[in-house]
């Protein structure tokens, strides 16, 4: 399985307006069809250079599906993004294969 990770480090004074759209950005994502799961998180480690850090992780069906969001949705979805918080929001991307997945097991009956 592979997770398409976005890291973003958002200006203190877009954060409320960011947040509230990234809520409405990742389900357009999800709308895709090229990925089952969304998870967005916050980053608690503070950066030097300021800001508040997100990580938002898509979970992709596969490679190919991921491939395919990059060449038929990636660009149109980031466009807006761009377009409102381009100076005020630093993105990086990064792609994770996942190896295995470990669960507590609270229940042992």
């Amino acid at each position: 399985m592979i997770i398409y990770n976005v890291t973003a480090n958002i200006d203190q004074s877009i954060h409320e307006e960011w947040l509230l759209w990234i809520k409405e950005h990742i389900p357009q994502v999800l709308g895709t069809g090229k990925f089952d799961k969304a998870t967005l998180t916050r980053v608690l480690v503070e950066e030097e250079t300021g800001g508040i850090t997100y990580s938002i992780q898509y979970r992709a069906y596969s490679r190919e599906a991921l491939d395919a969001y990059y060449r038929e949705d990636a660009e149109r979805l980031r466009a807006d993004g761009f377009k409102r918080f381009a100076d005020k929001m630093l993105a990086f991307r990064t792609e994770l294969e996942m190896i295995d997945e470990y669960f507590v097991n609270i229940n042992p009956n």
